[in-house]
C-alpha cells in the first residue's frame, strides 16, 4: 500500500483503529475501472482531426442523430404515428444519461435513477410509460394505476445528521424549534405555489416548462438566484438552506446562490403527480436506473440503431447529410447518412460544433450555450451489506449533511423478496458544485482513479467507516464532464434555445437542453415534438 493511498483514505475517514487498518488494507486491492463517456470523441470533434473517406453510404427517411431519452422518444413517437423509416446514430454512449450498468446480474445506474409521478400536464410521459407496461391502466385519469413493482417502496430516503440517521432529507432532530417553523412556512408556499396559474391562465410551474405562464410576475424569478430568494423572503434557517442547496445541486449539478430562484422552485412545484396506488409524490424507480425504461422505448419503437457519432450535419438539395464516425481502437471509420429529415438529439455544446451554419438557427453558441455542471457516479459492488448505525434502517437513497457528496443510492432496494440478497450494488453521486465547472472538468480529467475514488467514497465512509472497503469487490466509475445544462438565472428568456425549439425545416432540435435543464420530461417533450414536426410533411 502507498503512502499517497493510506492518506487520501485516511483523510476521507479519519479511521485509525485496527478494524480501520484491515479496511485500508482490503481497499487498496480494488482498482476502480475509470468510464468517460463520449470524451475521446468529443476531444476529436473539439480538434477536427481528419476523417477518412466514408465507406458506406447508408439512407432513411429520418435520421435521429442521438439515442438519449429525446432520441428514444422520437423514434417512439414515430412508431406509434405508423412510421417506420427511420435510423438512429446512437452517439459516444448509447442511452446518454439514461444509461445504466451490471455487474453480474446486479443491474447499476450511471446517469439518472428515479421518475416523479407525471403530473397529467405530462401527458406525453404518461403516454410513453403506458406503452412500455408501467402504468397499467387509467393513464390519463388523475390517478392512473401503476405496476407496483417500479413504485419506489419505504424506507425511501434518510439523512445522516449530528452522526444520527434520520427519516427525510431535512433536517430535524435536534434542531430549534424556530427552524422547523421555517420548514413549515416553506414547503406551504410550495403547496400555495403549485395550484397558483399567471394572468394567461396557464399554472406557473409545471412539464413540459414551455407549458409554464409567461405572467412576468413569476418570469422576474428567473432574474434571480434561489438564495436570493430564500433571503428576501426572510428564510434564515441554515438546514433549509442546506436542504435547498442540496436539491438544486442534486437535479441540477450546481449550487443554489448560482440556480435560478425560478428553476428552484420548478423543482418543487411542478411535482404532483398521483396514483391510485402509491401515496403523494412518489417515485419510479429501477435497480439498473432509467436504463430499463430506454431500453423498453427502443424496443417499442423498433429504430435500427447504428454505432457512430456525428462529426457533421448539413442540409442539402434532397434533405440532409450526417457524417459520422467510429473510433475502433482508437482509429476513426466513417459513413455517411442521407435522410430527408434529421433530428438532431444531442446536448446543444456538441450540436453547435456539428450542425453547419448552426447561428443561422437563431442560435449563436457564444451568447445562447447553457452553461453545463460536471457529474460523477461511482457504483461500488459489495459482497454484504456494511454494519449500519442504529436510529434508521437503511433506505433506498441515504444522504450525508455535507458537501459535494449527494449520497448514495441501494440498486437492490426494489427487491420484493422476503430477504434481501447477499450482495448489492451502492451507487454513489457527486456533483462537483464545490467549484467551477471549468476546474471540475480538468481535475477529473487529470485525477488518478485513487483520488476518484477517493472522492466518490466520502459519504459512504462517513455512514461506515472505513470498514466498508472490506465490504467491496469492484468499483465502476463515471464520469461526465457535460452532464447537464445548469439552469443560471436568465435561462427563461434565453432567445437562441427559443430559436431552436422553434425550428421547423430539414433540421429539427430535441433535448432536454433546450429547456435548459437535464430532466427525463423535458427530453422526452422534445423528442415528441421533434417527431410530429419530422412526419408532417
Amino acid at each position: 500500500m502507498r503512502r499517497r493511498s493510506f492518506l487520501l483514505w485516511a483523510g476521507a475517514s479519519g479511521a485509525t483503529a485496527a478494524g480501520g487498518v484491515l479496511g485500508l488494507r482490503r481497499w487498496q486491492e480494488i482498482t476502480p475501472a475509470l468510464r468517460y463517456p463520449g470524451r475521446d470523441e468529443g476531444h476529436f470533434l473539439r480538434e477536427r482531426r481528419a476523417l477518412p473517406a466514408p465507406a458506406e453510404i447508408v439512407e432513411t427517411d429520418v435520421a435521429i442523430l442521438g439515442s438519449g431519452i429525446a432520441g428514444l422518444t422520437a423514434a417512439w413517437k414515430m412508431k406509434k404515428d405508423g412510421h417506420s423509416d427511420f435510423l438512429m446514430v446512437d452517439g459516444p454512449q448509447p442511452y446518454g444519461n439514461a444509461a445504466g450498468g451490471q455487474f453480474g446480474d446486479l443491474a447499476f445506474p450511471t446517469g439518472g435513477h428515479y421518475l416523479p409521478l407525471p403530473s397529467p400536464e405530462s401527458f406525453h410521459v404518461r403516454e410513453i410509460l403506458a406503452d412500455i407496461g408501467v402504468i397499467q391502466r387509467d393513464a390519463m385519469a388523475e390517478r392512473p394505476y401503476y405496476d407496483e413493482r417500479f413504485v419506489l417502496h419505504g424506507p425511501e430516503e434518510r439523512l445522516l445528521f449530528n452522526g444520527v440517521w434520520q427519516d427525510g432529507f431535512i433536517p430535524t432532530e435536534g434542531v430549534a424549534e424556530e427552524e422547523l417553523a421555517e420548514h413549515r412556512r416553506f414547503f406551504a408556499e410550495v403547496q400555495r405555489l403549485r395550484g397558483l396559474r399567471g394572468r394567461d391562465g396557464k399554472r406557473v410551474f409545471v412539464f413540459p416548462t414551455v407549458e409554464s405562464s409567461d405572467d412576468p410576475e413569476w418570469l422576474a424569478l428567473d432574474r434571480i438566484t434561489l438564495k436570493t430568494w430564500l433571503e428576501q423572503g426572510g428564510y434564515r434557517s441554515p438546514t433549509l438552506h442546506w436542504y435547498l442547496n442540496y436539491c438544486c445541486r442534486d437535479d441540477y449539478g450546481t449550487r443554489y446562490d448560482k440556480v435560478s430562484a425560478w428553476a428552484g422552485l420548478h423543482y418543487y412545484c411542478s411535482r404532483w403527480g398521483q396514483a391510485a396506488n402509491a401515496g403523494n409524490g412518489a417515485w419510479l424507480t429501477w435497480p439498473g436506473g432509467m436504463q430499463p425504461v430506454a431500453t423498453a422505448m427502443e424496443r417499442a419503437s423498433g429504430v435500427r440503431r447504428r454505432d457512430g457519432t456525428v462529426v457533421s450535419l448539413k442540409r442539402t438539395a434532397g434533405g440532409v447529410e450526417a457524417l459520422c464516425f467510429r473510433l475502433v481502437d482508437g482509429r476513426p471509420h466513417s459513413y455517411l447518412v442521407r435522410a430527408r429529415k434529421a433530428i438532431c438529439a444531442m446536448p446543444l455544446y456538441v450540436a453547435a460544433r456539428v450542425v453547419e451554419s448552426i447561428g443561422a438557427y437563431g442560435f449563436d453558441p457564444a451568447r445562447h450555450m447553457p452553461a453545463y455542471a460536471p457529474w460523477m457516479v461511482a457504483n461500488f459492488l459489495l459482497k454484504r451489506f456494511p454494519d449500519e448505525l442504529p436510529h434508521a434502517p437503511l433506505a433506498w437513497d441515504n444522504v450525508v449533511y455535507q458537501e459535494p457528496g449527494l449520497g448514495y443510492v441501494v440498486s437492490t432496494h426494489q427487491d420484493i423478496r422476503v430477504r434481501p440478497p447477499e450482495r448489492t450494488v451502492f451507487s454513489a453521486y457527486v456533483a462537483l458544485s464545490d467549484r467551477t465547472p471549468e476546474a471540475a472538468r480538468k481535475w477529473m480529467n487529470g485525477a488518478s482513479g485513487e483520488e476518484l475514488l477517493a472522492l466518490a467514497s466520502v459519504d459512504l465512509k462517513a455512514a461506515y467507516g472505513a470498514n466498508f472497503a472490506a465490504c467491496v469487490e469492484r468499483v465502476d466509475i463515471t464520469l461526465r464532464g457535460h452532464a447537464m445544462a445548469a439552469p443560471l438565472p436568465g435561462f427563461r428568456g434565453n432567445a437562441g434555445l427559443k430559436a431552436l425549439r422553434e425550428a421547423d425545416g430539414a433540421i429539427l432540435f430535441a433535448h432536454a437542453d433546450l429547456s435548459g435543464f437535464s430532466v427525463f420530461e423535458e427530453a422526452a417533450w422534445w423528442g415528441y415534438r421533434a417527431a410530429q414536426l419530422a412526419l408532417k410533411g
